[in-house]
């Protein structure tokens, strides 16, 4: 057991923003591609391919989409964002003053108070799952896909419960800049959706009893065992911290009822932005067979570059901006959230661009020969992969101040806005799922410029001239890189009758490859610091060898 405690400590060691970032960012890119082969593989199941002559079972995919949209989004209400923004603020306070004990009751009170709260949520969403797909999930199904989700989400229903302790720890771990096993725990949920495929659909036999027949009934069995792995290896980064763990809710601790102050007005956020998500499932259901899919999947997509960028290094980024105002040096919160702000929005801008012209490409990875219906609304969502990657960063500069009612006015705003423009442009103007997608996009730009203007006069210093050039450059290397992207594109097109990734892959690989080699001298040529830590990595990989400084 010593042995193990040592290597768990060894591995889990204290890391440094850049570090955290990148171990993060490479995380969400191993979890993002076994997402993509866990779709790949259901899409290639049961949906439907004219070239194959698979009529597939599109009902079904839409079915496994609706069921996850209740327990989703209990869970975003009641932890999720909200609890690592909140939660993380006021550990911290405590944690850089060496108050360990106030800290872990501040923990341990919010693993058993989320615990709770999740367990009731699961039991009521099991209770009345039957009449919130008929009547507000996805009014649209037809019975036998009405019968299929109901049953699908009340075995996913005991998500809630499981990713609430899952995410206290994971804060926990964040909070003290260890994030070896943070990172690794999201992989393992994708594992166990893809066991779910693999073998659980087939049927579970233990010692000659048939305990469950199979289908796609099967793939919501791995949902559960994903959410079980997620929580062992999240539970394992807790060793060597000291956590010192109670059966209790310590309600007299001030820091846990400050924190749980905070949490209504961004679970409040949180849940609007989940509000839309059901509002668009249900104008989808509307729709043709497979269009829930295919809008979930686009969606999905989406959100990699999201995750890779914003995500991975707003989440790295925040536990030392708090600390930076827990010590009072305002200075330098404003410094260090300008310099990251660049670099959100210098790797963003392009990747928003590379997206919508490789779109065909990215489409196909997870579906093969493409689908054009889910390649267009990943076009309508590029606008929402840049301003949503620079929207993680900047609503946690009000968090950092712990300041959640700010971003929250900002969402309600935004969220009715959404709203609006989904229904309008779905089904007042007719563009169907692509109308959907607009309205994401819209509602992104006017939420970060929103945020921006209100961040501008809060923190007069923040955008300086510099800044406003630098982003300025920054615009002007994507253009010229966009128009490199467009010519690699319009020599290698993707086809439909590409059947095979290996086909496809090695074009997209060379189209990415000369794009970003276009951009990254554009912004040398421009003087764009950001490049340099790149290229500086690269010449010591390409000529580390060739060093001759002890010769």
């Amino acid at each position: 057991m010593g042995r193990v405690r040592n290597t768990v400590q060894k591995i889990n060691q204290r890391l440094t923003v850049k570090l955290a970032a990148t171990l993060l960012a490479s995380s969400m890119l191993l979890s993002s591609l076994l997402g993509f082969f866990r779709d790949r593989l259901l899409n290639a199941a049961y949906m439907s391919n004219e070239t194959a002559g698979l009529a597939g079972y599109p009902v079904g995919l839409d079915a496994y989409t609706a069921a996850f949209m209740v327990p989703d989004f209990m869970f975003a209400i009641l932890v999720s964002g909200a609890l690592s923004v909140t939660f993380i603020p006021v550990f911290n306070e405590r944690w850089v003053k060496g108050n360990r004990k106030s800290a872990w009751q501040i923990s341990a009170s919010m693993i058993n108070f989320m615990a709770l709260v999740t367990l009731v949520a699961s039991v009521l969403i099991i209770m009345f799952a039957d009449p919130l797909m008929r009547y507000v999930i996805a009014p649209g199904l037809s019975e036998s896909g009405h019968a299929l989700a109901v049953s699908m989400m009340r075995v996913i229903a005991v998500n809630p419960f499981i990713f609430a302790i899952s995410a206290v720890i994971a804060s926990m771990q964040q909070a003290v800049g260890r994030f070896t096993f943070y990172a690794l725990a999201p992989m393992l949920y994708n594992v166990g959706i893809i066991i779910g495929t693999l073998w659980f659909t087939g049927g579970v036999t233990i010692f000659g009893w048939q305990v469950f027949d199979g289908g796609i009934m099967g793939v919501a069995l791995g949902v559960v065992l994903g959410s079980i792995l997620q929580l062992i290896v999240s539970s394992a980064g807790l060793i060597g911290l000291g956590f010192d763990y109670d059966f209790k809710i310590f309600w007299k601790n001030h820091g846990f009822r400050k924190a749980l102050s905070l949490l209504p007005a961004r679970s409040i956020d949180q849940g609007m932005d989940y509000a839309v998500s059901l509002v668009e499932i249900n104008l989808a259901s509307r729709m043709a067979d497979g269009t829930i899919r295919a809008y979930q999947q686009a969606l999905t997509l989406h959100m990699m570059p999201i995750n890779l960028i914003g995500v991975a290094i707003s989440s790295a980024a925040f536990p030392q901006l708090t600390e930076r105002l827990g010590e009072g040096r305002e200075d330098l919160f404003r410094k260090e959230l300008r310099g990251i702000l660049r670099v959100i929005i210098w790797l963003a801008l392009p990747v928003a661009v590379i997206t919508f012209f490789t779109r065909g490409y990215v489409v196909h990875f997870i579906r093969n020969t493409g689908d054009p219906l889910m390649a267009g609304i990943l076009g309508c969502l590029v606008i929402a992969i840049l301003f949503r990657t620079i929207y993680h960063m900047a609503a946690r500069a009000f968090y950092a101040q712990q300041d959640t009612k700010t971003p929250l006015y900002i969402s309600v705003f935004a969220i009715s806005l959404n709203v609006i423009l989904a229904i309008g442009l779905s089904m007042g103007v007719g563009m169907g799922a692509y109308g959907l997608a607009w309205a994401q996009s819209i509602v992104a730009f006017l939420e970060v410029v929103v945020l921006f203007i209100v961040m501008g006069r809060r923190m007069p210093n923040l955008f300086t001239a510099n800044f406003v050039q630098a982003i300025a450059r920054m615009v002007v290397a994507t253009t010229l890189m966009a128009i490199v992207c467009y010519v690699s594109v319009a020599m290698m097109p993707f086809r439909a009758e590409d059947a095979s990734f290996f086909s496809a892959f090695p074009r997209f690989l060379i189209i990415v490859g000369v794009s970003f080699v276009a951009y990254a001298v554009a912004s040398k040529l421009l003087k764009l610091p950001e490049i340099d830590p790149i290229i500086a990595r690269v010449r010591k990989l390409l000529f580390a060898r060739f060093d001759v400084k002890n010769s």
